[in-house]
């Protein structure tokens, strides 16, 4: 089994830690370790390094080839530009099926974080035989909810499908996209939804069948780059190719369209780690008033994220459930339940000259 690695995102929520040359998924947000290595060493405990492969930028190539340097050099699969997730999945299966086009894959995001690594490799296998078992199938692996979230898309359960290794297997009914507040309480309640992942476990030639049936523009534009591997020019070709990708998300382009999509219902204390307000979350230890990173002085202040540079202290003073992050050339100050909408500031730097330099 092959695990593909997605690490070509901006991470634009994480602003101003993550930035355009440096994002989330590369520098160090949460403990000392990059949430790309932190994924990789989570991954060996079940694969060896000629079965992971990472997706990611050509302008981050460099960088995640020198904090995987245990992964052989073609197993860093770089897309000419970024195209979102159905071009960087697409692109990444087309040229493993160089070599391996029978393989069964599953997608792994960078930036989650997972509790019980057992749990999660034990789902993960689940899925896999599934596939094996059911040619032609794709598998989901959803999250039991434990709590009402409103960040993540859930998945409807249908009726069951059958088990595998203990776990049930269920038909894909439909996708919820991110809900409100008393929807997402009577998620939890009903039992049969969960949260969405996006954790994919397919087979590599079959998977890139699907683009064939939803997604013609990428199919023929990905038979295009195929007929040009190996060849000179290859890689002009394939990056001309490849701007011309239409941007869409797997999930719309492929996942949503799918009539036969399996989902297995699975527990191993999963966290997207998308914007600072799950950034405190993971990194909250016991009972403390604050989360911290850094120095922090502090009256009357309670249930914030307070995250500071080297050699700088913050002082606050009755202030609560607010994020502060100082990069020193930049400060973000946030409410924690808006924490989401920090994407919309980077949005706006980019079309800013004055501010464009702070991405």
């Amino acid at each position: 089994m092959i695990a593909l690695i997605l690490a070509g995102g901006g991470g634009t929520r994480l602003w101003p830690v993550s930035r355009k040359d440096n994002p989330k998924q590369i520098g160090s947000i949460v403990g000392g370790d990059s949430m790309l290595r932190v994924t990789y060493f989570r991954l060996r405990k079940g694969f060896e390094p000629q079965d992971i492969f990472v997706a990611t930028s050509a302008d981050h190539g460099p960088a995640v080839k020198e904090q995987l340097s245990e992964l052989p050099e073609g197993n860093v699969i770089l897309e000419p530009c970024r195209r979102d997730t159905a071009a960087a999945i697409g692109y990444a299966l087309l040229n493993i099926a160089r070599a391996r086009p029978e393989e069964t894959f599953v997608v792994i995001n960078s930036d989650a974080h997972v509790k019980d690594g057992e749990a999660y490799h034990r789902a993960i296998r689940a899925a896999e035989s599934v596939v094996r078992d059911n040619p032609g199938r794709t598998a989901l692996i959803g999250i039991r909810p434990e709590y009402p979230e409103t960040g993540y898309g859930y998945i409807k359960m249908g009726r069951q499908f059958g088990d595998a290794n203990d776990y049930g297997v269920f038909d894909v009914e439909r996708f919820v996209e991110k809900p409100d507040e008393p929807t997402a309480k009577e998620y939890v309640t009903d039992g049969s939804y969960l949260w969405n992942p996006t954790l994919i476990v397919g087979s590599v030639s079959g998977f890139l069948e699907s683009f064939g049936k939803h997604l013609s523009e990428h199919y023929h534009l990905f038979m295009k780059m195929k007929e040009v591997f190996g060849r000179e020019g290859e890689e002009q070709s394939v990056g001309a190719f490849f701007e011309q990708l239409p941007k869409m998300s797997i999930d719309y382009g492929i996942l949503e369209k799918m009539d036969d999509l399996l989902v297995i219902p699975a527990a191993f204390g999963w966290m997207d780690i998308g914007n600072w307000r799950t950034v405190k979350e993971v990194m909250e230890v016991g009972s403390e008033k604050n989360t911290v990173r850094g120095k922090h002085l502090e009256i009357d202040s309670v249930d914030n994220l307070i995250y500071a540079p080297d050699g700088k202290m913050i002082a606050t003073v009755g202030l609560k459930e607010t994020v502060v992050v100082d990069t020193g050339d930049a400060l973000l100050v946030c409410p924690l339940d808006r924490a989401h909408e920090v994407k919309r500031l980077v949005e706006m730097m980019e079309n800013d000259e004055e501010t464009r330099g702070f991405l």
